[in-house]
C-alpha cells in the first residue's frame, strides 16, 4: 500500500525543496541552492564528485566534493534527496516535505532507477528491526535487476 504524497517536478521541485530545508531550521544558501540544482539535473543517481564538477562547470570554479558531501548529508538528513547505498550515489525526493521509507528499483542494463512506496513492507522491515532490539533510522530497500525495457532487448 503506498500512500499519498505530492511529487514535484521543475522549478517546483526547487521551491519544495527550500521551503522544506527553512522549515526545518537550515538556511537556503546560494552553494545549497547549486548543489540541489545540479543534482535534480541528472537522470541516473550521481555521485558526489559528478555533482561538484557540474557545480565547478556551472560557478566556472572548483568546488570540492567534500563540500558537496556535507550538503549532501543534510540533503539526506532533511529529505531532500535520498542515498542510494550500493552505488555510492544520490537522488533529489520529488516530494521532500513527504517523509517515508523509499524501496529502490535499479537496473544493472542502464542504471536507472524506480522509486516505490509500499508502507506495508516498510513498516514490517522496522518492526522486525525493533523485535530484534534494533532502531531503524533510515531503511533502506533496494532491488536490483533490470528494467522493462532492457529486458526486452535481445
Amino acid at each position: 500500500m503506498a500512500h499519498v504524497h505530492t511529487v514535484h517536478s521543475g522549478s517546483a521541485l526547487g521551491e519544495a525543496a527550500q521551503r522544506a530545508l527553512e522549515a526545518s531550521g537550515e538556511q537556503w544558501t546560494a552553494m545549497r541552492s547549486d548543489v540541489y540544482e545540479a543534482l535534480a539535473g541528472f537522470e541516473k543517481p550521481a555521485s558526489a564528485y559528478d555533482i561538484a564538477e557540474a557545480v565547478s562547470r556551472a560557478q566556472d570554479r572548483r568546488v570540492a566534493a567534500n563540500s558537496v558531501y556535507r550538503i549532501l548529508d543534510l540533503f539526506v538528513a532533511k529529505n531532500l534527496a535520498q542515498r542510494i547505498e550500493s552505488a555510492n550515489a544520490y537522488v533529489v525526493n520529488a516530494h521532500p516535505a513527504c517523509r517515508h521509507d523509499c524501496i529502490f528499483l535499479i537496473c544493472d542494463g542502464c542504471g536507472r532507477i524506480a522509486h516505490v512506496d509500499d508502507d506495508r513492507l516498510t513498516d514490517g522491515v522496522r518492526a522486525a528491526a525493533v523485535r530484534a532490539g534494533f532502531a531503524p533510522a533510515r531503511p533502506v530497500i533496494e532491488v536490483h535487476g533490470r528494467c522493462a525495457e532492457c529486458t526486452a532487448r535481445p
